[in-house]
């Protein structure tokens, strides 16, 4: 499920997958893999990409609706 959302961020940026495996350093081969769910990224892997097109992860709090990022968070929440 994760590659068709990878996927997705890429294609509207017009980005080719080369260029995504440049920022990850690594080959075109793996971005291709991450997109067809044959190998699975690591979250890191996942805010690099998401980073790189533009887009935000938020994590939504089903019961109250909080919405918050990874950046939102502080050493003393944790």
């Amino acid at each position: 499920m994760i590659g068709k959302a990878l996927k997705y961020m890429r294609k509207k940026n017009n980005l080719k997958q080369d260029h995504i495996a440049k920022i990850l350093k690594v080959k075109s081969n793996t971005v291709s893999q991450y997109e067809t769910n044959n190998r699975q990224p690591t979250f890191d892997v996942i805010q690099k990409i998401a980073d790189e097109c533009g887009f935000s992860i938020y994590f939504v709090d089903n019961k109250d609706g909080e919405k918050f990022t990874l950046k939102d968070l502080k050493r003393k929440d944790v």
